[in-house]
């Protein structure tokens, strides 16, 4: 029996995974209670606003992909909000900005997460919002044991809320310093709001409306109710931004109304027998798309190779897509420095007349590409040309140098290029007995991305920071258009039937780690645990998503459990490799369903201790 640090876990009822083990619970619940992934789902998301504050928050976003057996075409559920109608340009320029700082009200997109799980729930649950965020409202109006991790970022971020973010000092500090781990923390605000949230479906539902006209009330009071018009007030006030100017953010109450959730078509990719389902190019995935396509090309047919995951059998890995060799490490970091390149040049929401995933993960295009991937490691950044457009890329994305200058507000809570853990954001995935698997990755409005609003009880996003003031990019600022996340949840299908969600926090690195786990599960056959446990690498190789935005050209990040002979020979073939220590990169959460016997299951990280699986 090959040793891992949890079990798989098996059985027929539901499972659920995530980056904490309160949310796993709690969504948990909701599948005893009858109600199937939808309504988990949204359980574990709202108490992962409560419980991961630091990773999270209403004010945040939440990109969501969902499938199911009888409806298997995998749909992504935009939670990302778009630049406010005052972010232009101009106004940046007008108050001496040359780029978008990574903290503060200037940093705000339009908050997307709420509505985002109150649409999944509407259109795809069977709950009412009042049983589905009963557990979120219980931890936010009687506590929860804060987390280590949450005090530390308290911690490095008190001179800031002491000084100038006074209304998040008074909601995060106890005395003037951070909470102790383990103390019972607080957010009454957020639950009076969810209380007036609730009241508006229960006032819809008391007139007559059935549950999904009672779960628009709700959307209503927070679209264009009394939560858009306290954003729109507080954000007239003006705040430090990091450790940069003191200034008020241009959001309003019109901003809020006018964003509505979209479902969309998922953008996929045939791979060794399955289809990689990602969102669209506001979101990173479809880098994830053109690696494995590019891994593919260069190690042929890997339909047959683990083709039987429970039984091990299957023809023998190639080198080239085994990311526990120099070589299949290799590969995957060559290409990821590729299709990062891809990304900066071509993946966006700002151009009117944009590439395209169908250009970017073109056969011919990705066997191109893959051409490129030489027997020494790469310090270019070297963007493709797709259908013969000439690539563009910003000049402050050609900066190398400053990439750990960033203060503590800064970018998005993840791992350190050391391997120390910062944080990360937060992820779920949740799969039911009669076959929906939904994958989440929300995140933003975290408690050090923007001062605590107090008649909310939430923080406001810093997703901004990942637009350039430069036009005429791919992922230039333009007011109504939506940043480019990083966030990226994966749902995976088999002749057409979805068996796996899985997805993970950590920034640029949310792919790369997961092109590690499926590589070592979808080809090598590895069980959910033994993929997630295995060790992990990235890359930082290419322009940082978040402020300051610098790359580090050649610095290739490992788990020293890859061996050090592994790791040698990488330095050997000209990578700066960083050795993160044995349990560090990867936070990946996973569900899959057996169609063939209707078995479900479920693995958890280990790394942090935090994330759990639970089912039966």
């Amino acid at each position: 029996m090959t040793f891992t640090t949890r079990p798989t876990l098996t059985g027929t009822v539901g499972m659920i995974s995530s980056t904490h083990w309160l949310a796993s619970q709690a969504g948990m619940r909701m599948l005893e209670l009858g109600g199937n992934a939808a309504d988990g789902a949204v359980a574990a998301g709202f108490v992962l606003q409560v419980v991961e504050p630091h990773l999270n928050g209403p004010g945040g976003d939440a990109p969501i992909i969902v499938a199911s057996a009888d409806d298997p075409e995998p749909r992504v559920l935009c939670g990302q909000g778009p630049a406010p109608a005052g972010a232009t340009p101009e106004h940046f320029a007008s108050v001496g900005l040359d780029r978008v700082p990574g903290s503060g009200p200037l940093a705000t997109a339009v908050p997307g997460a709420v509505q985002a799980w109150l649409v999944l729930l509407r259109d795809r649950g069977t709950l009412s919002a009042r049983t589905v965020l009963e557990s979120a409202l219980h931890y936010a109006r009687h506590g929860h044991p804060l987390l280590a991790q949450a005090s530390a970022t308290i911690d490095r971020v008190r001179d800031l809320f002491v000084e100038d973010w006074t209304t998040s000092a008074d909601q995060w500090l106890v005395d003037g310093s951070a909470p102790q781990p383990g103390t019972l923390v607080r957010n009454t605000a957020w639950a009076d709001t969810l209380e007036r949230l609730l009241a508006a479906e229960d006032d819809a539902v008391r007139d007559g409306g059935n549950r999904e006209q009672g779960i628009d009330a709700i959307r209503r009071a927070w679209s264009h109710g009394f939560v858009a018009e306290a954003l729109e007030a507080f954000s007239r006030r003006a705040f430090r931004h990091g450790d940069g100017p003191v200034l008020p953010g241009v959001l309003t109450a019109e901003d809020v109304a006018g964003f509505e959730p979209t479902w969309e078509r998922a953008a996929t990719l045939d791979f060794a027998g399955y289809t990689i389902a990602k969102t669209d190019v506001w979101g990173q995935g479809p880098a994830l798309l053109q690696v494995l396509g590019m891994v593919e090309e260069l190690a042929g047919d890997l339909t047959v190779v683990g083709e039987d995951e429970q039984a091990g059998v299957g023809a023998p890995v190639p080198p080239v897509a085994d990311p526990s060799t120099v070589e299949g490490v290799h590969t995957l970091v060559e290409a990821w420095k590729l299709a990062m390149a891809d990304r900066e040049a071509w993946q966006g929401d700002s151009l009117a007349d944009p590439v395209g995933v169908a250009a970017l993960t073109d056969r011919d295009y990705l066997r191109q590409r893959a051409g490129l991937i030489g027997e020494q490691a790469s310090r270019e950044l070297r963007p493709g040309s797709p259908g013969g457009r000439e690539p563009r890329i910003a000049a402050q994305a050609l900066v190398t140098e400053g990439a750990g200058a960033a203060d503590a507000t800064s970018g998005e809570p993840t791992v350190r290029r050391d391997g120390a853990t910062r944080g990360d954001t937060c992820h779920v995935d949740v799969v039911d007995r009669w076959g929906m698997l939904v994958s989440a990755t929300p995140s933003g409005g975290w408690l050090q991305s923007s001062p605590f609003v107090p008649e909310l009880g939430l923080a406001l996003g810093s997703r901004l920071q990942m637009m350039w003031l430069e036009q005429g990019l791919a992922s230039s600022l333009v007011p109504g258009r939506r940043p480019r996340t990083t966030l990226s949840p994966t749902l995976v299908l088999r002749d057409g039937i979805p068996v796996l969600a899985c997805g993970t926090p950590g920034g640029d690195q949310q792919d790369q780690w997961q092109s590690v786990f499926l590589l070592h599960h979808l080809v090598g056959g590895l069980s959910l645990q033994e993929a997630i446990d295995a060790a992990a690498f990235h890359t930082t190789s290419f322009p940082s998503s978040f402020h300051p935005r610098a790359s580090e050209p050649g610095v290739m990040v490992a788990e020293s459990r890859l061996g050090q002979d592994v790791l040698e020979e990488l330095r050997a073939r000209g990578h700066e490799v960083l050795d993160a220590g044995p349990w560090s990169l990867g936070r990946l959460s996973a569900v899959a369903r057996d169609p063939r016997t209707g078995v479900l299951s479920a693995a958890a990280n280990p790394r942090g201790m935090q994330g759990y699986a639970v089912g039966r």
